[in-house]
């Protein structure tokens, strides 16, 4: 009670200074004695209570920092934390005032020292006063110190800070940074924020026969959109213009408290925090600060709880409900409340999926049709017929040496049927088809991106020269110490001659993590010889006849696991090697890390399947002289219904794979189990988690959540999955269905892990996606290519039309499979690879066949390639060729027909340059207006204003400008 009747007449003394004391400071002045007596008051402030506001219940937390803290001795109360910092916040806004501040300042510093006596005898640190400092380490003592300096900048640029030391949380201590409004001002001019104005106008809607449909479809789809209410009608629009202090009377500051957003306030005091140097020796930001354990974390806060019951839910809730929910898996993604809250480039990233999720559906349609298509032609298929039929007596060579032994071709009649259900006439048109599918899916986006850059007013936004990283500032320090002396006033920065050794690094070990992948594709094809011949010698039957199904299915599982570890070992290794370049910017570096990343993940992935695509069973030789591997492994062959059943299987199983595992399981799982670690690690395991909500404050909860890590993993996974959508979209025309199904669910997952499972990121402005487009567009043109391999050099499709229109007799595919398979004499064999049970088929084999276009043992060239073999060959040729030039020319057709602005937007864009310019134009006719009906007094009235603006001062730590005109 002594406490609050002190305090207020302390503040009780001021009055009469205070009516003295120029207009702003009077401002400041009240304010900050309604904020000390509301801190004094017993009853706590229902806001702070939530941990959104300062102790005053005023102040909204825009940014929270945290650090390690060691009490060695008794830990400060809670009270005279507060009071202290609330103390220095009067204190520092009366030093701006009159000659009795000092009177003011020191009845403070008696109040605090009568409050300092009734604690424990041990010393307390308070980095933010100053204060004299507990005994630390000289490690810790050296942290506090930089924490104190970098603070105590925070200040000076006008940010206010509340500390709180005594949390939930043993161990942390937090840093409430809250931006007063000059400071929001200030920034927001200093950024080029674009910010709604007072003036509205109606966005004109096309009218005729289109519109009509476009109402009737937007009705019909209606229940699909989220219940999110949208208070501005959706043909009104407020005219946007760049912020300025200047011209505040523009913009609606009827509610100062709401006019700057959370997100656009939290990445206001990040700006300032990154580009905050210190004296401190290699203090260069929060980033470094981060880095070397000043603070352990720094984040933004959500805004409220998603279990809190309001009449008017919050954002965060809003989007629990409507977005970050699987019963709402088929409505559309309320784009715009994901933009107002995580920010611009995360808004881009969720309407990329949307739209990519959306173009899914037609591809999967049309993939869905070409596989039935498949399945009700398979009966009518001569070439599986013939292989099929009962009285087909041809008998086939040995898979393996010594072990495998001759086999009729009718017992392939399984996998001959299933080959075509991938490999018919259907699939040639899916590939066009998937081809001409991603050029109009690279041309939607590109209109809804320049249609959401309009909505959310980026159109005249452009890419500012970041903030050099401290790692880069750091390498420059070092590099201008180690010049001379007469050469230190010169501007260093990092050239190539310092980066060189970093780029050949970077260089060999992107070719050895290359190579680690190659070594473990040619370790599963040693696995599948081997395993393979194993099978052979088994006694049980069921064994040998299931050996292609069992080595082929094992072996693309342990791909699979191969490929999921490399995949975190290459992101690992792509950071350090970003890393060793010590890039100047933000922007540079993760577009370095996304192109490392993508080539080795790129490479992981498709390795082994473009091994089963175009090599395997090329490199094979003959019977009688077979290629082999360490002179005992003989390299493998190909099924008789071809490796495009194999490859469907590899494509399927790894796809599969890595989506629900990859994606689904680990983002589900890894930051539960990091949150829970981080729980026990702070003791906090014991609580339940309904009593753990009540007790912490939300600053202490967002601690617990993960970190949020950029989207580049996001990104990757996406960039990945559309290679496994039209890479190999000719082998397996179901991957767009299972990639739809997947974005499903990876759309509400994702949704839920923003939401609830990761700290708020700080907000970022972006107009697109940026280095993933050139990554899209890439694989694209890729796909084109390697689908006209597919179908030309994988798939039957070439032999058999070569052979119904060159070298059959009656024009149809009968007679197809013998013209494919070349004969061998079988005492031709090498010796000591013959097969140990000539006799298997209950008869001696004098003359068995295999694939492949040779001249038979009784001719003049016996085993010759033959004729056939390079009329085919130059027909394949021929269509990759053709394809490509076909497919290209087509996709670049679309790109020209289709605008990359949409026509209603452009009109919109140049009708909102007119009325800006109407508007500023009517603003210089009133001020002309009023200088020209007051030409006596206004010249006096402008002296007037002047020499009050140039009498104003301002303190160096105040934050406010000596232009009282762009104060408020």
């Amino acid at each position: 009670m002594n406490e609050k009747t002190d305090a207020a007449a302390d503040l009780s003394s001021t009055s009469r200074s205070e009516q003295q004391a120029p207009h702003f400071l009077r401002d400041v002045i009240f304010h900050g004695k309604f904020k000390l007596l509301k801190a004094l008051t017993p009853e706590e402030n229902t806001h702070s209570q939530h941990g959104l506001y300062f102790h005053d219940g005023e102040r909204r937390v825009d940014y929270v920092l945290t650090y390690h803290l060691k009490k060695p001795g008794g830990a400060r109360s809670s009270r005279q934390s507060v009071y202290l910092l609330t103390e220095n916040a009067v204190a520092r806004s009366l030093r701006r005032g009159h000659k009795n501040r000092d009177q003011h300042l020191r009845r403070h510093q008696a109040q605090k020292t009568r409050d300092s006596s009734s604690l424990p005898s041990t010393r307390v640190a308070d980095v933010e006063l100053g204060c004299e400092g507990e005994t630390y380490n000289s490690h810790e003592d050296h942290k506090a110190f930089r924490r104190q300096e970098f603070e105590g900048k925070l200040r000076d640029m006008g940010l206010e800070l509340e500390k709180d030391e005594d949390s939930k949380i043993p161990g942390v201590g937090f840093v409430k940074i809250h931006a007063p409004w000059n400071v929001l001002c200030r920034e927001a001019e200093f950024m080029k924020l674009k910010i709604p104005t007072k003036k509205r106008y109606e966005v004109k809607q096309s009218r005729g026969f289109v519109e009509k449909i476009s109402s009737l479809v937007s009705k019909v789809l209606d229940p699909l959109h989220p219940h999110v209410e949208d208070h501005q009608p959706k043909n009104i629009k407020h005219l946007s213009h760049t912020f300025s202090r200047e011209k505040q009377h523009l913009f609606d500051l009827s509610d100062k408290d709401c006019f700057f957003d959370s997100k656009t306030r939290s990445s206001i005091v990040y700006e300032i925090l990154k580009r905050i140097k210190c004296k401190a020796k290699y203090s260069m930001g929060i980033t470094s600060l981060l880095g070397s354990g000043v603070y352990t974390a720094a984040y933004p806060l959500h805004d409220g709880d998603i279990n809190e019951e309001s009449a008017e839910p919050n954002d965060r809730k809003l989007l629990y409900e409507e977005w970050a929910n699987y019963s709402v898996f088929y409505k559309y993604q309320p784009i715009g409340l994901v933009r107002k809250y995580f920010g611009e480039k995360i808004g881009l990233y969720f309407a990329w999926l949307g739209l990519y999720t959306q173009m899914l559906i037609p591809a999967s349609l049309v993939g869905v049709i070409v596989f039935l298509y498949g399945c009700a032609t398979v009966d009518d298929n001569i070439p599986s017929m013939e292989i099929c039929h009962p009285r087909n007596n041809i008998t086939m060579c040995p898979l393996c040496d010594r072990v495998c032994s001759y086999w009729k071709l009718s017992t392939a009649c399984g996998t001959a049927r299933a080959s075509h259900l991938f490999d018919n006439p259907a699939t040639v048109f899916f590939s066009i088809f998937m081809a001409l599918w991603a050029a109009m899916f690279m041309e939607h986006w590109k209109r809804r991106q320049m249609r959401l850059n309009y909505e959310w007013d980026l159109t005249g936004f452009e890419d500012e020269e970041d903030h050099p990283r401290a790692e880069y500032e750091f390498r420059v320090m070092q590099k201008s110490m180690s010049k001379d002396q007469k050469s230190q006033h010169k501007m260093e920065k990092l050239n190539c001659r310092d980066r060189l050794p970093a780029y050949m690094t970077n260089i060999v070990m992107m070719l050895l993590m290359i190579g680690v992948t190659f070594a473990i594709v040619f370790g599963v094809i040693l696995y599948r010889i081997s395993t393979k011949a194993a099978l052979h010698m088994s006694s049980n039957p069921t064994t040998r006849n299931n050996v292609q199904l069992t080595v082929k299915t094992t072996a693309a599982i342990i791909n699979l696991v191969v490929i999921l570890i490399l995949d975190e070992v290459y992101g690992a290794v792509a950071r350090w090697l970003t890393v060793l370049e010590v890039p100047k910017t933000d922007k540079s570096f993760e577009e370095r890390l996304i192109f490392k990343t993508f080539i080795l993940k790129f490479f992981n992935a498709f390795t082994p399947i473009i091994y089963i695509a175009f090599f395997r069973g090329r490199l094979v030789g003959r019977p009688g002289s077979y290629l082999y591997v360490f002179e005992s492994y003989r390299m493998e062959e190909c099924a008789h219904g071809g490796c495009l059943m194999e490859l469907c299987i590899q494509l399927s199983i790894t796809m599969l794979g890595k989506q629900l595992i990859q994606n689904n399981l680990f983002e589900i799982g890894v930051p539960k189990l990091k949150k829970l670690i981080r729980y026990i690690r702070s003791k906090q395991g014991a609580f339940q988690e309904e009593e753990r909500q009540k007790k912490l404050q939300r600053y202490e909860t967002d601690h617990f959540l993960e970190p949020f890590a950029g989207l580049t993993p996001e990104y990757m996974e996406m960039m990945i999955q559309f290679g496994f959508v039209t890479l190999f979209v000719a082998s397996f025309p179901l991957a767009p269905l299972f990639a739809l199904l997947n974005n499903i669910i990876e759309i509400r997952l994702d949704a839920k892990k923003f939401v609830t499972e990761l700290r708020r990121p700080v907000a970022a402005r972006a107009k697109d996606i940026g280095i993933w487009y050139n990554i899209l567009k890439g694989v694209a043109k890729v796909a084109v290519i390697i689908n006209a391999f597919v179908i030309s050099f994988t798939s039957d499709f070439i032999p058999r039309m070569v052979y119904q229109y060159m070298y059959s007799p009656d024009g149809t595919m009968h007679g197809f499979v013998n013209h494919t398979l070349s004969y061998f004499n079988v005492s031709h064999f090498q010796d000591g690879k013959e097969t140990m049970d000539p006799l298997h088929l209950g008869y001696r084999v004098e003359i068995c066949r295999y694939k492949d276009y040779r001249e038979p043992p009784w001719s003049d060239t016996p085993y010759e390639i033959s004729k056939e073999f390079w009329t085919v060959l130059a027909v394949r040729l021929a269509f990759v060729i053709v394809f490509q030039n076909v497919v290209m020319l087509m996709s670049d057709i679309v790109d020209w027909l289709i605008p990359d602005i949409p026509k209603d937007i452009s009109l919109q864009i140049h009708k909102e340059k007119i009325l800006l310019v109407d508007l500023f134009m009517k603003e210089e006719q009133g001020k002309i207006h009023i200088l020209e009906s007051r030409p006596s007094t206004g010249g006096k009235e402008n002296c007037s204003r002047s020499n009050n603006n140039n009498s104003t001062v301002a303190h160096p730590r105040s934050g406010l400008h000596t232009n009282s005109t762009k104060s408020f």
